[in-house]
This record gives structure tokens, sequence and C-alpha cells, in this order.
């Protein structure tokens, strides 16, 4: 065994006692003073071993990815490997929701007292809606919003209000749409690592992604959604950055107005942005302009809002007392401020651990590394730091499970580092196997 395989098991086996302990110590503070609001520290879920429907088909795709995978991606062309990744990573989400059945593993997820089909026909007027949004957030206010659709700016609420309208309504469908889209960030993140570092490595992160044991929280909620358009905004910047297109820092720009619509939190996207232009600054150098189209793009969603009547400043002051109003004033910070890592352990794998790992001796040795990995390093390093500014904010208190998917989805790039891809894969598929077959998750 090499010093660096070392290492990576080192890393992988920190990873895993830090969840141990987030177990332990979050059962005995929920059995003593009932101050974390989940059954099963540190995720919101409780102990329900079960089968389903969806088992045969998530261990044949995990099968499939592990043994095949590795070898697809590296041999593909590039414009097949995209939808075929985009169509292992739906199957392998939609395999790990069924696995609790069709109604209460897709279609009642998003009608349950906290999500958004709730509110559908208190939407019936939309311009009067978004300009009396902010009378409800709070929870003394009449008919308040309930939590999902309170801790939202309004675009996340639309999109289901906009699926019902067309057609497209009730859970079932509203979570078929979370699936499909959410899938696509896989996509996006192979696109942006291709662009800024290179294809050897983009292809090398295929199977991780596929794969992430994200997926058994990206089916289904509305976060897998929130986290294929900010990764999409990503993507788009890469590519404008890259290829000096006007049209692609435009989509992008809007894209992240609408992702700043979609999330409050994930206004912290623009450090992964930041990440993306310095990466991509000779493409700037070169052609000024772009930033011309990018302002106007990011102008869009903001200016319609505000336009229509709704305060995005106003809103966040409001949810931040809501936020404290309710459970998140009452969770504890100093559980849960380290509790939240051992979260993203659980969506991103031991593998990604060992990436992590691998990201930091890069940095390391920079001047001794490839070209390519440093700047992948640098890309992981902008999604990991703006997850730990999400989590020292004190406004990611538990759930971050579901919150953080938009951050995990880039983090796994950084297993294109690792050798013996098969292992690693196998260990990201057992995991979120044993997630989806021993607990009942929620939110």
């Amino acid at each position: 065994m090499t010093r660096s395989l070392r290492r990576d098991l080192y890393a992988a086996g920190a990873a895993a006692l830090l969840v141990t302990a987030a177990v332990l110590v979050g059962r005995h503070i929920q059995g003593t003073s009932r101050t974390l609001f989940v059954n099963w520290p540190p995720v919101l879920g409780s102990w329900g071993p079960h089968l389903g429907p969806g088992t045969p088909a998530a261990v044949l795709v995990a099968l499939a990815t592990v043994t095949h995978g590795p070898a697809l991606a590296a041999r593909l062309p590039w414009r097949a490997l995209l939808p075929t990744a985009w169509g292992a990573g739906t199957a392998w989400i939609f395999s790990l929701a069924l696995i609790d059945g069709w109604d209460r593993g897709i279609a009642r997820r998003l009608t349950t007292r906290y999500e958004y089909l709730q509110v559908i026909d208190r939407f019936h007027d939309i311009p009067a809606a978004l300009r009396t949004f902010t009378d409800h957030i709070l929870l003394d206010a009449p008919d308040n919003w309930p939590a999902h659709i309170a801790g939202h700016p309004p675009a996340a609420t639309l999109t289901f209000v906009l699926l019902d309208r067309i057609g497209l309504r009730g859970g079932g469908w509203a979570g078929v749409w979370c699936i499909a889209v959410g899938a696509t960030a896989c996509v996006a993140v192979l696109v942006t690592v291709r662009a800024l570092a290179d294809e050897v490595l983009a292809r090398r992160a295929a199977p991780f992604l596929v794969l992430a044991p994200a997926a058994v929280w990206m089916g289904t909620s509305a976060d897998a959604y929130f986290a294929a358009v900010a990764a999409w905004a990503v993507a788009l910047l890469a590519l404008a950055v890259t290829r000096r297109s006007l049209w692609w820092a435009g989509a992008s720009g809007l894209l992240f107005g609408l992702t700043c619509y979609l999330s409050y939190g994930l206004t912290l996207v623009a450090l992964i942005a930041v990440a993306v232009l310095a990466l991509g600054r000779h493409g700037i150098r070169e052609r000024p302009a772009l930033l011309a189209p990018l302002l106007a793009g990011l102008a869009v969603v903001p200016t319609a809002f505000t336009l229509a009547g709704f305060d995005w400043w106003e809103a966040y002051h409001l949810l931040v007392t809501r936020y404290h109003q309710g459970a998140g004033g009452i969770r504890p910070y100093g559980y849960w401020v380290w509790a939240n890592l051992a979260c993203t352990v659980l969506i991103t794998g031991l593998a990604a651990a060992a990436g992590l790992r691998r990201t930091g001796a890069v940095l390391l040795r920079h001047r001794t590394a490839s070209p390519a990995d440093v700047r992948l390093a640098l890309l992981v390093s902008a999604a990991l730091l703006a997850l730990l500014v999400a989590d020292l904010s004190g406004m990611s208190k538990a759930e971050t499970e579901r919150i953080w998917l938009p951050f995990a989805v880039w983090l796994l790039p950084a297993c294109a580092l690792l050798p013996r891809p098969r292992a690693w894969l196998t260990a990201q598929a057992l995991l979120a196997l044993l997630l989806n077959h021993l607990l009942l998750t929620g939110w």
C-alpha cells in the first residue's frame, strides 16, 4: 500500500469517525434535552429498515456503474457521455426514491404541510401574492407561510405554481420535475470541469457524480432543482470565459439571478463564480465585454421581482427572525456547526473525503502538480469555502443533507484525483443503499 493511499484511507476513516460522533452525541442531546428536532441525528429521518420496489433497480444501477462506469466514461464520445451521465444519474435517483415506493418516495414528498404544493391555491393572483409575500413570513403573521415557502424567495414556489398552471399538477409531477432537472447538475459539473481543468479529469469524475450518495436526498427535494440551476449558472460562466461567448455570459447571469431568488443561501454560489472568473481570467482580459451581458443577465430576475413588489432584502431579514422563532432558534449551534459536516460526509461519501485530502495535497504542491489538477483543486476549494461559510453563519442548523446539495455536487469532482475508482465507487454505492434502506428520510 502506497503512502498516498494510506493517507486517503486515514481521511475516509476520519470522516467515518465524524459521522459516528455526530450520531452518538446527537442521540445523547436529543435524548436528554430534545433540542435537535431530528429523530435520527444528524440527519432528519427515523430508523426504519425496509425494502421496496426500487431496491432491485438501485442495486442494478450501482453494479452497472461500479463495473462499467469508469471504462465507459473514459471511452465514450464527449457528446454521448453527457446524456449517458444524466440518464444514469436520473435512474440512480429514481431507483433510490422508489425504495420507499411511489407514494411515499416521490408523490407525497412535496405535498406535506411544510412544502410548496400546499400554497398553490394562494397564488391564483401571482402579482398580488408577490406584493404581499413578505406579509406572511413571520410565525405570528396572519396566514403565515409554511416553513419551506417562508424560507425561500418566491421563485421557488412559483416554479410549482407554473407547473400546476401548465397541467403538471400534484406531487407526482413535482417530484419527477425535481429528479429530472436535479440530475442535470451532474452534467453541468462535468461541463465546468472540462472547460476549466481538462476532459480527462471530467471523465474520471463522471461515475462519482452519477453514483453520489446525495441522490438519496435529491429524490425528491426542491433543493435538487435548486442545485441544478446553480450548477448550470456556473457551467455557463465557465463556457463564457473559456469560449469568449457573450451569449453564454448573458445566460449565466440570468441563471445566477434566478438562483438567488430560489434560495437565499445560494448567494454563496458567488464564491464558486469568483473561482471560475479567476480561472478564466485570460478570457476576460481578451474580451472584457463578457462582463456586460453577465451583469445584464444577472439583473433580469431581481428587477422583475422588485417591479412585481417583492423586496428580497426585507424578506431575508424577516426570514432571519422567522428562523429564530422556530426550531432554528433552539437547535444548539455548538453541535450543528460540526454535525453539519457529518451530514456533508453522508451526501458526498467517503470517496469525497479522500478526494478532498488529495485536493489539499495538490494545492500544497501546486508548483509540481499538473496545471489541470491545480485548477480542479481551486474549483473544489471554492465550493468547500462556500459550504463552510454557510455552516458558520448559523442559518443552516440541521437538514443540511438536503439544503447543501447545491454545494455538495461541487465537492464530488475531487474524486477524480483518486486511484482505484471502482473500490471508491463501491463504497459510495454501499453508503447510499444503506442510508436509503435503513432510514426513512424526510424534510
